[in-house]
C-alpha cells in the first residue's frame, strides 16, 4: 500500500455505496434513529435497545443552556459582526474547552482511572485536594441541584446502567459537600461522564459528546440572531469600567 493512502475503519465510500461501518447508508437512513447512528459511528457496532435509549438522553441533556455560555455569546457574536451562519457556528464549537465543555473528558477520565485503582470517594478526594486540583463535573453557577443529573441517572439506572463509575459520582457529591456549606451538585457535565464511562466510551470523546449535543443548539442561536436582530448590536454586558493607568502625557 502507497504511504500516501489514508485508511479509515469509519466509511466505505465506492460509486453508489456508502457504508458506515459496514452498513449501508441506505439502510440507516429507514432504520435507525440519529442517536442510535451516533453511536454506532463512535463505537463501530449497532447499540441495544438500553443504550440507544440512553444515548437519546445524553444528547438531548446538553442540547442548549440559553444564550449566556461562552459558545452561544460567540457564535451570535460572530454572526453580529457579518459573518455567516457556518462560521457563526464554527465559532461556537471552537469557544467548546477545558473550562466550557471539557468537564466531561475531565472527569470521566479521572472516574475511569479512580474505578480501575479501586479508590473509593474519600481516597479520590483527599488525592485531589493533595494535588491542588478540583473536582470537574460538580457545582454549577445556577442550579443548586442540577435538573438535568437526576434525570440522566434515573434513565441510566432503567436502562441498566448504574454501575462503579456512576456509584462513585454519587459518592463524590456527597464527600466534596461534607463538612461545608457549598452546594455542590453533580452537574450534567459529571452525570454524563459518569454514563458514558458506564457505557464504554473512551474519556477521550468526552468534549466530541458535548459537541454533537450542543450544534443543534448553536445552529438555532446563530439562525435567531440572524433573523430577528440587527447586525453588529451589542451582546452581553454593555460597556466596561476602564482599569489602566491614569491619565497622562508623552514627555
Amino acid at each position: 500500500m502507497s504511504e500516501t493512502n489514508w485508511t479509515t475503519s469509519i466509511t466505505k465510500t465506492a460509486a453508489g455505496e456508502l457504508r458506515v461501518r459496514g452498513y449501508a447508508i441506505t439502510d440507516m437512513i429507514a432504520r435507525l434513529s440519529f442517536a442510535q447512528t451516533v453511536f454506532l459511528i463512535l463505537k463501530g457496532q449497532l447499540p441495544t435497545e438500553a443504550e440507544a435509549r440512553m444515548m437519546e438522553g445524553l444528547l438531548v441533556s446538553s442540547i442548549d443552556h440559553g444564550i449566556t455560555p461562552p459558545s452561544n455569546l460567540a457564535a451570535r457574536t460572530v454572526l453580529s459582526g457579518g459573518n455567516s451562519l457556518n462560521a457563526a457556528v464554527a465559532a461556537g464549537i471552537l469557544t467548546i474547552g477545558d473550562s466550557h465543555g471539557g468537564a466531561i473528558e475531565q472527569c470521566a477520565r479521572i472516574l475511569q482511572e479512580a474505578v480501575v485503582a479501586g479508590e473509593d470517594a474519600a481516597t479520590l478526594v483527599r488525592r485531589l485536594k493533595a494535588a491542588g486540583k478540583r473536582m470537574p463535573g460538580y457545582g454549577h453557577r445556577i442550579h443548586a441541584r442540577d435538573p438535568r443529573s437526576n434525570a440522566l441517572l434515573e434513565l441510566a439506572d432503567q436502562c441498566g446502567f448504574t454501575g462503579p463509575h456512576i456509584r462513585l459520582a454519587a459518592a463524590l457529591m456527597e464527600e466534596l459537600e461534607r463538612g461545608t456549606d457549598k452546594k455542590l451538585p453533580l452537574n450534567v457535565d459529571g452525570a454524563i461522564a459518569a454514563v458514558i464511562s458506564e457505557m464504554g466510551f473512551d474519556w477521550r470523546l468526552g468534549k466530541g459528546f458535548f459537541i454533537i449535543a450542543r450544534t443543534p443548539g448553536l445552529v438555532a442561536h446563530v439562525f435567531e440572531e440572524w433573523t430577528t436582530q440587527k447586525p453588529m448590536r451589542k451582546l452581553g454586558p454593555l460597556g466596561g469600567e476602564y482599569a489602566g493607568p491614569a491619565d497622562r502625557e508623552i514627555p
